[in-house]
């Protein structure tokens, strides 16, 4: 899937690349490669999401209140 970023009129370089970047965090596509780069056992990988989960979960739970 590939990521296209056209170059406006007079436009810096760092400013279109920062366009890229925050494309490329909003359709998670840096998070899917950085996962890729290792192989995750299914046990690992549940007991990460779960960590995730109640960790999420403790902070409802703080603003809630």
């Amino acid at each position: 899937m590939p990521i296209e970023i056209k170059m406006r009129k007079n436009e810096p370089i760092d400013r279109a690349l920062r366009r890229m970047k925050k494309k490329l965090e909003r359709e998670s596509i840096i998070k899917d490669v950085r996962a890729k780069r290792y192989n995750e056992k299914p046990c690992e990988r549940r007991r990460r999401k779960e960590k995730v989960m109640a960790f999420t979960a403790m902070l409802r739970r703080r603003h809630a209140e």
